[in-house]
């Protein structure tokens, strides 16, 4: 069903953290019958976010499509897409090897891709330019370049809503509180090793951690687990 005034989202919805909190903003900005998630199985070495992906989804009760676009494999450059440790200290450009070079470049055109023949013209993106581990696909300057670029490219009003980009992590924990995404994040993954309880060491869960604690409450993940 198609909303009036070009209303319906698309979420880039990989079932983390900051992903979950934005499907929930979404769902509030929009309305959920007018909210789709899209998870792309883009060669990742952990199906483990897949998974908590689709159980968010079916909580959260909006559709969910899965697309595999895994040539991120292919590239093997990252500790994300490739068999190599995960590593937080800086590497090549200053990034850790976490960094899977264009991936929010590439979910966008997708998305994008997704969304034209639905007349979806708003995307929905968890990046966010505060986050410690400094992805220069996180920014907002990227963000607008890729509105510009899409829209000139398709002749498609898309706009990309970035609801994190300024925020700390523990802002938007506060964010998905009172967005009632509580429990969802109790089902979301963060943990770069893959691990199930999370392995409590890479740099993705001690940021986590690091957030609920400033944020002041318990993290509802360790509860869910």
């Amino acid at each position: 069903m198609k909303a009036k005034g070009g209303r319906r989202a698309l979420v880039v919805f990989s079932g983390g953290q900051d992903s979950t909190t934005c499907l929930y903003w979404a769902i509030r900005k929009f309305g959920r019958k007018n909210v789709a998630a899209l998870t792309f199985d883009y060669g990742h070495r952990h199906r483990v976010e897949i998974k908590s992906a689709r159980r968010i989804a079916a909580l959260a009760r909006v559709r969910h499509f899965i697309l595999n676009i895994n040539t991120f494999r292919a590239l093997g450059n990252s500790s994300l897409t490739a068999d190599l440790p995960v590593r937080g200290k800086k590497g090549r450009m200053g990034l850790p090897n976490t960094f899977v070079p264009a991936r929010n470049i590439v979910f966008a055109a997708f998305a994008a891709a997704f969304a034209f023949p639905r007349g979806i013209s708003r995307l929905v993106m968890g990046v966010c330019e505060a986050d410690a581990a400094g992805y220069p696909d996180c920014r907002r300057s990227t963000m607008k370049a890729l509105e510009k670029t899409l829209r000139y490219g398709m002749e498609f009003p898309f706009r990309i809503h970035t609801p994190l980009i300024r925020k700390t992590k523990a802002e938007t924990i506060g964010m998905a509180r009172a967005l009632g995404a509580w429990k969802a994040l109790g089902l979301s993954h963060t943990c770069y090793n893959g691990k199930v309880p999370p392995c409590g060491r890479c740099m993705a869960c001690r940021l986590r951690e690091e957030a609920f604690s400033k944020a002041g409450w318990p993290d509802p993940l360790k509860e869910e687990r």
